[in-house]
């Protein structure tokens, strides 16, 4: 069932669930099983349309990852909210549980990253493109902390890499250096990839009068027991 957060003319913004693929890829996954489908067929439907539906991928999230998907219904507004992605002038917040506590509490990473594709890894590389976030410490328990991360720029795996590169990787990100969960901890969450990462706000301006839009979630509640 699409949740949808956000809809107008041009653009219509949803609820990914962590698991769920944004755009099917390379491998064999179909094209049933993602967000974008599900988002065509269900426009297809609500609206009754005939033929194709027009549905332009604007950004994306990782499988495990939950949170805003933003989509354009048109072409209009797929050139209008790219330039805006192009120019950095659309906002983007993460909520993450990371292990550990962050020092300074506060402040700003800047990397270079590069993508591996054999092992389809983010890296730390001086001659990568150039990767930018902002954080802030929420909340700390005695494993893990809750942070409020601001993205500056949209690289592969980018959170996850900058994160990990501090030594603070986010909570079941095993591929970045966090340690497994329990196996019971695993259960609860109904999944062997847990990862605490959520895209929780996103600001833009609508594509054709220049309204400034935000969107808001809140973070899983099922978070509240890592961070107590």
């Amino acid at each position: 069932m699409i949740k949808v957060l956000y809809e107008d003319n041009h653009l219509i913004a949803v609820y990914k669930p962590a698991g769920v693929l944004v755009q099917k890829g390379e491998g064999p996954e179909h094209d049933d099983d993602t967000l974008y489908w599900q988002t065509k067929m269900f426009l297809k439907e609500r609206d009754k349309k005939p033929g194709n539906v027009f549905l332009g991928v604007l950004h994306r999230l990782d499988r495990n990852v939950s949170g805003i998907i933003l989509f354009a219904k048109t072409s209009k507004g797929a050139a209008r909210l790219s330039e805006q992605i192009r120019e950095r002038t659309i906002k983007k917040i993460y909520h993450a549980v990371v292990i550990g506590t962050p020092t300074p509490a506060s402040g700003t990473l800047e990397h270079r990253l590069t993508k591996d594709e054999s092992s389809r890894q983010g890296l730390i590389d001086p001659e990568g493109d150039l990767a930018i976030l902002h954080y802030e410490t929420l909340k700390s328990g005695p494993k893990n902390s809750l942070l409020k991360i601001e993205l500056e720029t949209g690289r592969f795996h980018q959170i996850r890499v900058q994160l990990s590169s501090i030594g603070h990787p986010i909570l079941g990100d095993m591929k970045y250096g966090a340690p497994a969960l329990p196996a019971e901890a695993l259960a609860k969450e109904g999944s062997s990839n847990f990862l605490a990462l959520c895209a929780t706000e996103l600001h833009f301006k609508t594509a054709t009068t220049d309204e400034d839009v935000k969107i808001a979630i809140e973070i899983p509640k099922e978070w509240g027991k890592f961070v107590i």
